[in-house]
């Protein structure tokens, strides 16, 4: 309950907030009091901007999302940004869940420790993946995303995570069944590397470029659609590794087909991702918001 006052107080101000000068000079037709909203935002007068920097032309959407013209022109774009970020949900919520495999071997039985103490080894657990990996994923996304470019960025990210669950699939029956402590490193390392370039990669990419694609009447609704195709993906990503992860049933699951299975699987979701990034993602990258009003792809 205490999540609802932050999102009160980001809700309050928000709303305090003038909208984007884009919506209100496109969508709403207001260019005076667009003109206004920059003003006070950027403390300079609109004039001075205009000699310095002179915008393109640009002009409203003249047709609704459900229409032939939309998908004609933005389909093609709508299909990349959702079925990637479909695919890669899938894999990075399954492998959040594969986190219980991988802590399982670091820490205590149930039996020898009390639920505070287990709480504080996972959190602990949890603390080194982040910083050894999920955090500098990011920071090396903000880094790259405009000298490399977000299609580039998503395809490598998608390819080095297929590599990366190909190889922990073959290595573990051979390694990490087998608890070993070369395996559990060697295993461990893996995993650290699959978050490293999801986050270098698709899990930022996919997020980034639906914000930056379509025209200012319908990015939000895009980008929702993306991203509610992405929780679909989480859905699948999350039950599906329950059971597939199971190569016997126990502990309530029926019978699946076994982590090596599955992570085989999960690579060749990522294959996917990379192929449609590759065939129908479209690069943002030194494209102003402008510039994508009158972009045309057709699907």
């Amino acid at each position: 309950m205490l999540g609802a006052i932050p999102a009160a107080m980001t809700y309050y101000w928000r709303m305090m907030m003038p909208e984007t000068a884009r919506y209100t000079a496109l969508v709403e037709q207001n260019v005076m009091q667009a003109v206004k909203d920059m003003e006070k935002v950027l403390d300079v007068s609109i004039s001075q901007i205009a000699e310095d920097t002179p915008l393109p032309p640009i002009t409203a959407a003249g047709y609704p999302l459900l229409s032939r013209e939309f998908f004609r022109r933005h389909g093609r774009d709508l299909f990349a940004c959702s079925s990637t970020w479909f695919l890669v949900d899938i894999v990075f919520y399954s492998s959040v869940l594969f986190q219980s495999k991988i802590y399982e071997r670091y820490l205590k039985k149930a039996d020898e420790v009390n639920v505070y103490q287990e709480a504080i080894d996972v959190a602990k657990i949890h603390a080194i993946v982040a910083a050894s990996s999920t955090i500098p994923g990011y920071f090396f996304a903000v880094y790259f995303i405009d000298r490399v470019g977000r299609r580039k960025i998503q395809m490598m990210g998608f390819l080095l995570m297929a590599m990366i669950y190909f190889a922990m699939g073959i290595s573990y029956d051979m390694h990490w069944s087998n608890n070993t402590k070369a395996g559990r490193r060697g295993f461990m390392v893996l995993y650290g590397l699959a978050f490293f370039f999801a986050n270098f990669g698709p899990n930022t990419t996919t997020f980034i470029v639906p914000a930056e694609l379509f025209p200012a009447r319908f990015r939000s609704t895009c980008h929702g659609i993306s991203g509610a195709a992405g929780k679909i993906g989480a859905i699948i990503g999350s039950v599906g590794f329950l059971w597939a992860s199971h190569k016997t049933a126990e502990d309530g699951h029926p019978k699946g087909i076994g982590m090596t299975a599955t992570l085989f699987i999960l690579g060749g979701v990522c294959i996917v991702g990379m192929f449609l990034t590759y065939f129908f993602t479209t690069e943002t990258m030194a494209r102003s918001l402008e510039e994508n009003e009158i972009q045309t792809h057709s699907l």
